[in-house]
């Protein structure tokens, strides 16, 4: 074991970053390659990649920048991540026809999931599949690319996620895993764990479904003509992997009924585990990673995005300065409120019109209440969510804070604030690519599938001193939305209407 590693990837939204570990869970080495241009908007609620050059490419560069890394050791599996779930389309030549749809933050199938849900039944589509349908959905951007883009369309065989495109451009096969699965409503059948024929063959139109396999189940080999691209010798195993959510959850061990994670990235996500099967119609219930698990999810459309959106409309001013200013406004931003909708919104209000609205600016805001407005906006947003996790589901008993913004420790605090909740931080903050390479020592039968290498860093705990304010300003959050969303709605039109014009 001494001399075998693992190779862990993870395609994120706006960087990817990858892992060599050994089976006890210590790193060799890391390395990221940031992406800051890679993702598209070509019209507003629209996000594409452009799968090959972007996903593929990644993987490529930190294979030949890992390998040499491995300290003489062989790597003996490999597992990636992606975001997800995505729609890559592809030809006979595994040749993306366009570029990939992304995920929730890709809203243009608003008639598509009207569509569906008439067609299916609210209801069968929740029993079913878990999950009402929503810009999340996989089915309903298919059914989007079949009436508007017929050609590109008609030109695909297979499609794929991330994950899965890059796991069928480095053995050949053609699989996606179960948790995946679960996410392309209403394809899934999420209490059989397969496929649901009379409704994948109707949307997809006779377009070729990829085998079912669980994220740390080996799929395959890498062929020649990977191994010559990456350097991952011939012949090694590569695990099915999943979406990166669930892939950084499974890294910081949130295993448990109970767990829950909040992940702070470019958009704010949670996942929980559940003690057994159940739905909510404003939330996600999927498969988990290990076989017979269930997870409930809900995401909000931009955090790290809005925040990089505050930095670069002031200039482009140092993060950390940023962070500074923000921490010195007293809790409450002087009466500033930000509601985060900015690419429309996910959980819980599944608005894909829904857009960003700042209220109380004044003149004596600065860009410091700004900054510290949108992180108690994000907050707002995630106390909303985890009052529908503790009201009609499984309560949650442990919350691990991820992600990239739980660094700067600012955001974490307004959070724990606000919520009322304590968070713990792992010690190993590398993120999704880290589970990647647990699910492979677990595939590849290294470790047992019980392995757990998340150690916990430090906790967050709520000021209590801060909570009158906070609750006061939540109350205002709650009424904001529905007492702008006319306006916002209209506005939200004037937008589309411009950008089909030009």
């Amino acid at each position: 074991m001494v001399n075998e590693v693992l190779l862990g990837i993870d395609m994120g939204t706006g960087s990817s970053k990858g892992v060599v570990a050994r089976p006890d869970g210590e790193i060799l080495a890391t390395a990221t390659r940031q992406r800051p241009h890679s993702m598209s908007m070509p019209r507003p609620g629209w996000a594409e990649v452009d799968a090959a050059a972007v996903w593929w490419e990644d993987v490529v560069a930190l294979c030949r920048e890992l390998l040499p890394q491995t300290q003489g050791a062989t790597v003996v599996g490999l597992c990636v991540s992606g975001v997800g779930p995505c729609l890559v389309l592809c030809d006979d030549d595994d040749r993306p026809v366009r570029p990939a749809i992304l995920y929730g933050i890709d809203m243009r199938a608003t008639a598509e999931i009207e569509e569906l849900t008439a067609r299916y039944g609210a209801e069968e589509i929740l029993a079913r599949g878990g999950t009402p349908l929503s810009t999340q959905a996989v089915g309903p951007k298919a059914l989007w690319v079949q009436r508007h883009e017929p050609q590109a369309w008609g030109s695909a065989t297979r499609w794929f996620n991330s994950s899965s495109f890059v796991v069928r451009r480095l053995t050949g096969e053609y699989v996606l895993d179960h948790h995946t699965a679960s996410q392309c409503d209403p394809l899934y059948d999420i209490s059989a764990n397969r496929w649901y024929a009379p409704w994948s063959d109707d949307v997809m139109a006779g377009m070729e479904m990829p085998r079912l396999a669980w994220p740390s189940e080996v799929v395959g080999e890498v062929t020649a003509r990977a191994a010559a691209l990456t350097g991952i010798p011939t012949g090694t195993p590569v695990c099915a992997g999943t979406v990166d959510a669930w892939a950084e959850a499974f890294s910081a061990g949130v295993r448990r009924p109970g767990d829950l994670m909040l992940m702070y990235g470019s958009t704010m996500f949670l996942v929980q585990v559940l003690q057994g099967l159940s739905t909510h119609p404003q939330l996600w219930t999927t498969a988990g990673i290990e076989p017979g698990s269930y997870t409930l999810a809900a995401g909000m459309s931009t955090s790290g995005s809005l925040t990089s959106w505050v930095q670069d409309l002031v200039g482009g001013a140092p993060f950390e300065e940023l962070v500074r200013e923000a921490g010195e406004v007293p809790v409450g931003a002087d009466g500033l409120l930000v509601l985060p909708y900015f690419a429309g919104e996910r959980t819980p209000i599944f608005d894909p019109r829904a857009r960003g609205v700042i209220a109380g600016l004044s003149l004596r805001h600065h860009r410091g209440h700004l900054f510290r407005a949108v992180y108690e906006g994000i907050a707002f947003g995630i106390r909303q969510i985890l009052e529908l996790l503790d009201g009609d589901v499984d309560s949650v008993e442990r919350l691990v804070a991820v992600g990239g913004g739980t660094q700067g420790g600012l955001w974490t605090q307004i959070v724990s604030d606000v919520t009322g909740r304590e968070q713990t931080v792992p010690a190993q903050t590398i993120g999704a690519c880290y589970g990647d390479a647990l699910m492979a020592a677990i595939g590849v039968g290294l470790v047992p599938p019980e392995t757990n290498w998340a150690v916990t860093g430090h906790t967050v705990t709520p000021d209590p001193t801060t909570r009158a304010v906070y609750d006061a300003l939540y109350r205002d959050y709650c009424e904001l939305y529905p007492a702008t969303r006319p306006v916002v709605h209209r506005l939200a039109r004037l937008q589309e209407e411009g950008a089909t014009r030009r």
